[in-house]
């Protein structure tokens, strides 16, 4: 349920939603990305080496922090050959900070003042894991759940830019070639296809608006069961063992991407704020 029942549900999310507002959402979030995916990879680096953390641990951290979170970290674990510690710890630090996420930033939003589309960017670009992305963004509204999801998703592409490049570098650092072709088409998060597909659908009329009507509290519905399993399987007692230089460079680096997205979003807020 925390694996499969998420992905169908957002593919019938895609069901009620027009395809030209989600490549909209899509490119407004592109600026903000940049700077969220630099500080990851670029302060990242130097908070592991400040910490001293191996570099395979420290950038699969930022990986989780900056794409989105479980699925980042092992889509590029293979690729450059990361060992079962550095994966267990990365995966507790980014899941850590991403429960807390889930409580706060919806009363953050609140506080802020921001609309439904400014707080939905902020928590697309923020939040980690796309499963607490859609707990933060409907935690706040419905419209800025939709907006949050539709963000994430363009943002979980750079799944597959960021699998090259850490092979190809890999590759250097090893001195020898290897394929990468598997590990790339193993990260591609074909859902996301699915849920375009299904919102193209939508968009030339073909889904009926009765079956759209249907399919949307059906997409929430599933949504909620999948958070439902993920904490069924979150075990706070793994989370304490993990180590806690690892926790401590998820930390500083998740709150540095809070407060970057949110700059950048207030940079802009003529745009935004005021939709």
């Amino acid at each position: 349920a925390s694996k499969r029942l998420l992905k169908i549900a957002i593919v019938l999310l895609g069901a009620s939603l027009d395809i030209t507002t989600i490549m909209q959402v899509g490119g407004r979030s592109l600026m903000i990305m940049l700077f969220t995916l630099a500080t990851c990879f670029g302060i990242g680096h130097f908070v592991g080496k400040a910490l001293h953390l191996n570099w395979k641990m420290s950038n699969l951290i930022s990986a989780g922090t900056g794409i989105c979170g479980g699925s980042a970290i092992a889509a590029i674990a293979p690729v450059i050959d990361a060992e079962d510690r550095d994966i267990a710890f990365a995966m507790s630090a980014t899941f850590l900070f991403d429960m807390v996420m889930i409580l706060i930033f919806p009363l953050m939003g609140h506080a802020l003042g921001m609309s439904d589309t400014a707080y939905g960017l902020w928590a697309g670009t923020a939040v980690n894991d796309t499963s607490s992305v859609v707990a933060a963004g409907y935690g706040f509204s419905e419209a800025a759940g939709d907006y949050a999801v539709m963000v994430k998703l363009t943002r979980t592409l750079a799944i597959i830019p960021t699998v090259l490049i850490f092979g190809a570098i890999h590759m250097r650092m090893q001195g020898a070639g290897r394929n990468q072709k598997g590990h790339v088409q193993s990260s591609i998060p074909y859902f996301i296809l699915l849920f375009l597909a299904m919102a193209g659908l939508n968009s030339l009329g073909i889904i009926p608006q009765e079956l759209s009507a249907l399919l949307k509290p059906l997409s929430k519905f599933l949504m909620v069961t999948a958070l439902a399993a993920i904490g069924l399987k979150t075990s706070l007692a793994d989370l304490r063992t993990s180590g806690g230089a690892a926790m401590a460079h998820g930390f500083i680096i998740s709150l540095l991407v809070v407060v970057v997205a949110y700059l950048v979003i207030y940079a802009q807020q003529e745009v935004l704020l005021l939709i």
